[in-house]
């Protein structure tokens, strides 16, 4: 899974990745968590860059409350879910990241822990995870946005922490991946493990635990 990513640049993402009008201020972090309003890249020709809240809520979903919402998507059967077949054919988008992080279980001799280790792709200061969103609707007719991080199997980097990984996309699938008309049997093909020669992890701080 992705619980936790960090994005800690922020600029060129116009000429990154392709916007061409204005986009909206935010601000850096070191600490992303769920629940909160983050860039996401989406295909509006050009591309576009819209602030969503973290953790998808269906279209069709009768309630919404702030805490809930689907952080991740797997990749596998992702068609079969009803939550997330109509997003992964037409709704896609990018999520910017400059890393993410994993906890990794230790079994000590009074008790067991979880130490966080942070992730990251060599010689890429920004990249991207595939993602998918939706709009909900309040009662007042009110659009929200929401999104997920698509995730995979883990690579050997990875499989030493956590069984789970965000869906990384490789510069050159970017655009396919946005774009409406690639076939859905095209964009399965992408949702694959990262190449681990090309990452880097650390342990870090546990003060990472906690988002704010």
């Amino acid at each position: 899974m992705c619980g936790r990513y960090a994005l800690t640049s922020t600029s060129d993402f116009k000429k990154r990745f392709g916007i061409l009008g204005e986009i909206s201020k935010f601000e850096k972090s070191y600490n992303i968590s769920p629940a909160t309003y983050n860039p996401v890249i989406i295909r509006n020709s050009p591309n576009d860059l819209v602030m969503m809240k973290w953790g998808l809520i269906p279209f069709w979903a009768k309630k919404y409350k702030l805490e809930t919402g689907f952080i991740n998507a797997r990749s596998e059967g992702i068609l079969d879910k009803a939550s997330f077949k109509r997003p992964i054919k037409y709704q896609r988008c990018l999520v910017p990241a400059t890393g993410f992080y994993e906890w990794k279980k230790v079994k000590l001799e009074i008790k067991d822990e979880k130490i966080p280790y942070y992730f990251g792709i060599k010689n890429r200061e920004i990249f991207s995870f595939a993602g998918i969103y939706d709009v909900w609707n309040d009662s007042e007719g009110k659009e929200i946005f929401t999104y997920a991080i698509i995730t995979t199997s883990a690579n050997e980097i990875m499989r030493n922490v956590h069984d789970r990984m965000p869906v990384i996309l490789k510069p050159d699938d970017e655009e396919k991946y946005l774009y409406k008309d690639t076939d859905i049997s095209e964009i399965l093909k992408i949702l694959l493990p990262y190449n681990h020669r090309e990452m880097f992890s650390y342990p870090v701080s546990k003060l990472v635990n906690n988002p704010t």
